[in-house]
Parts: structure tokens; C-alpha cells; sequence
């Protein structure tokens, strides 16, 4: 990916967490990187583009998990290799999609990019629950997916690295997954 289009993506994330998805313009994005909206459009010709294109690294990062854990049997060993492995897919650029997802969630409901990624997840989260298991059992298997998403925004207020962070929320994600099977 070209260094211009990384630009306007990490610019448009930054300004759809500022001001929301649905009130950042195009105009807005050019004007921050100090570029015409023309030279914006040569790389994005919408917003939509802009958050397909930061959902699809994404999925694409999941869809390897996906395969991975599709081609063993799911063991604990194998479900926590799971957690370990979305975790740190979230550590970088997945977990601001995350955050953005979470922050612009009315205005993503109809862009078919948040619901391939929803369905993504659903998929990772019904690999990772045993369905004969009771369903609490079924439910904390879920979570741990859940607890590595809310840890992106919903530790902002902890005077915290993104690192400690990360260790707290995977901590708790394996933890989850250990109890699901263990009950």
C-alpha cells in the first residue's frame, strides 16, 4: 500500500474518532493532509472506500486465524493460539478499525464492509465455543473475543500503555477461554 494512502487512512481515523463517521467530510480529509480533494479522490473516491479499505486488512487477518484454526482439531492449546493470534492482529491497525467500529457503530451498521467483518467474528467466535458445552460455558468462549475488543476503547481512561493494555485484555481473553472449557 502506497505511504499516500496509508496517509489518508490514518487521517480519516483519526478525524471519524474526533467528529464521528457521518460528519467528516471528504473535503475535511484533503484539508488535513494538506491536499486537494481531487489528489484525495485519486486514491479514495468515497468514505466508504476509505473504511472498506481499513476493514479488508482486517479481514484479511482474520480470514488467516480463520483458516488456521479451521485446519485442527480445536484443542485448549489451539483455542488459546487463537486468542494469542487475534490479539495481536488488534495490537496494531486492527484495533483502531475496532475502535472505529465501536465509536461509529449506527453509521457502519449499513456499510457492507462492518457486516462482512461482523459475520468474521461470529464465525472466530463459533470456532472457539464448544456448541455441546453449556451455554455459559458458550458464552465465556464469546467473550474472550468481546474482551480483547472493549479493551481498545474502553481502557482510554486508564493511565496505561497500549502495551499493558494489551497484556490486561489477553490475559483476561485466555482466561475466558480456559473457564469455557474447564466448567
Amino acid at each position: 500500500m502506497s505511504d499516500t494512502r496509508e496517509q489518508i487512512r490514518r487521517v480519516a481515523l483519526e478525524l471519524f474518532a474526533e467528529q464521528g463517521y457521518e460528519k467528516t467530510s471528504l473535503r475535511e480529509i484533503a484539508e488535513r493532509l494538506d491536499v486537494t480533494k481531487a489528489a484525495l479522490y485519486y486514491h479514495f473516491k468515497s468514505k466508504e472506500a476509505i473504511v472498506t479499505s481499513l476493514f479488508e486488512e482486517l479481514e484479511a487477518g482474520v480470514d488467516k486465524i480463520l483458516t488456521w484454526a479451521e485446519e485442527r482439531p480445536m484443542t485448549p492449546d489451539a483455542r488459546q493460539e487463537i486468542i494469542r493470534r487475534y490479539a495481536e492482529l488488534l495490537r496494531g491497525p486492527g484495533g483502531d478499525v475496532m475502535r472505529f467500529m465501536a465509536e461509529n457503530g449506527p453509521a457502519i451498521r449499513d456499510l457492507k464492509a462492518g457486516n462482512d467483518a461482523r459475520e468474521r467474528f461470529i464465525r472466530l467466535a463459533g470456532i472457539l465455543s464448544d456448541k455441546n458445552a453449556p451455554l455459559p460455558d458458550q458464552l465465556r468462549a464469546r467473550l474472550s473475543i468481546f474482551s480483547l475488543h472493549m479493551s481498545v476503547f474502553l481502557m482510554r481512561d486508564l493511565s496505561i500503555t497500549d502495551d499493558e493494555r494489551h497484556d490486561a485484555a489477553l490475559q483476561v481473553a485466555l482466561d475466558l477461554v480456559d473457564r469455557s472449557l474447564s466448567e
